[in-house]
């Protein structure tokens, strides 16, 4: 650190006061004002990284050159400002992440590769999600979670399970989970953001999430809300609820851009069994969502306010009726017609969900507000649905779709 003069404020409390704000500099970087200036040692964040892969070992230090070998060991050894990068492997899940981060010093766990670091259910299973997240400001970037390889021990009935507050849950592929569990109320979801330990305002942002909950269960869910969140371009199919369950403490919500297919039921926006707050769910707003081929397609139920609204979706050939909304909600820029995906059965794999030419979903979707995010509403062209245009490029899904 470079020399610097400063000034001592006179006091009992300067000597531990300035103490501590240089062993901050110390640890981080810092900047000081220069002699003649207010001074203040100031400090800045420098970023942490970790490393996880296959061939380490959890006495390892986490460096890039030795690597631990397990996500539970990076989970202990974080702080504020780490980045934990996982190499391309299978690793057992049963994770729990508590160390928080900050507003300035996220924490990140990101697969080095999209889709390459894949978590599977251990010997001896003892957690019901593949991935418990209890911190705040943390990221889970570009995992693959498998719950079809169960082979001892406690059920998943979550893929992702978050109940802090400020998290990001981006580009997972997270399927096959809890396909043999009993059909219970406590229910389940591919990835869930709860409120019941005081979360919200999470993201969860282009995730593929398919093959959720035994047959006909409608407690097990693509993706479940229960606090203030975005759920964004996201694509769900075959989870035997809903594809998108907003209950409990949901309340303004954006449900942008999402292609829900083949589920219990497309969107469900509803409120109650409130955990904090007293209810209604209010200012949620769906928007450029395809929901098709469905048990039911958008339906409202519980305590839900004035100030909900429905645009420019397209909802169509759910068995059971395309809409159900509260006594005079009214949708608008409805598309009533088949999405034409480029490659779809209930029974595929891996159905290709981008749009042929000719798809009335292209191009009719609402332009974003200068309110959302640069990358919303840096969109080219406003189409309707979680995957683009099919002579665009790749189905940008994960090389792991087919399992």
């Amino acid at each position: 650190m470079p020399r610097h003069q400063f000034t001592i404020v006179p006091g009992p409390l300067a000597a531990p006061f300035v103490a501590m704000l240089l062993l901050a500099a110390v640890l981080s970087g810092c900047r000081l004002r220069e002699h003649g200036q207010e001074d203040l040692v100031i400090p800045e964040l420098v970023r942490t990284h970790l490393y996880v892969a296959p061939s380490g070992s959890d006495s390892n230090p986490g460096t890039r050159d030795e690597p631990f070998r397990t996500l539970t060991r990076a989970a202990q050894a974080v702080t504020p400002g780490t980045t934990v990068h996982v190499a391309p492997g299978t690793y057992f899940g049963g994770v729990r992440t508590n160390t928080h981060g900050t507003a300035e010093a996220r924490i990140v766990f990101q697969s080095v590769e999209r889709g390459g670091a894949r978590l599977v259910p251990p010997l001896d299973s003892r957690q019901p999600a593949a991935w418990d997240n209890r911190a705040n400001y943390l990221d889970i970037i570009g995992f693959e979670i498998d719950g079809s390889q169960y082979q001892s021990g406690m059920k998943w009935l979550s893929g992702i399970y978050n109940g802090g507050s400020h998290n990001g849950i981006h580009h997972n592929h997270i399927h096959h989970i809890g396909n043999d569990v009993p059909c219970e109320p406590k229910g389940g979801a591919g990835i869930g953001v709860d409120s019941y330990y005081k979360g919200n305002d999470g993201e969860v942002v282009g995730n593929h999430v398919h093959d959720i909950g035994p047959p006909d269960c409608r407690y097990m869910h693509g993706i479940y809300v229960s606090t203030t969140a975005s759920v964004r371009d996201n694509v769900i199919y075959r989870a035997s609820g809903a594809g998108i369950h907003l209950w409990h403490d949901a309340s303004h919500v954006t449900i942008r851009g999402n292609t829900v297919v083949a589920c219990g039921t497309g969107i469900v926006v509803g409120g109650g069994d409130f955990y904090h707050s007293k209810g209604p769910n209010d200012h949620t707003h769906t928007i450029n969502n395809i929901v098709y081929d469905n048990g039911h397609g958008i339906l409202e139920q519980g305590a839900t306010g004035p100030n909900i609204s429905y645009r420019n979706n397209l909802v169509y050939h759910n068995a059971h009726g395309d809409w159900r909304l509260s006594a005079g909600r009214q949708h608008t820029g409805t598309i009533s017609a088949a999405p034409l995906f480029a490659d779809y059965s209930r029974s595929s794999p891996a159905p290709d969900f981008r749009l042929l030419p000719g798809s009335p979903a292209i191009g009719k979707g609402l332009p974003a507000s200068g309110a959302e995010p640069v990358a919303i509403r840096a969109q080219r062209r406003p189409d309707i649905g979680a995957m683009p245009f099919a002579g665009t490029g790749p189905s940008h899904l994960p090389s792991s779709a087919t399992h």
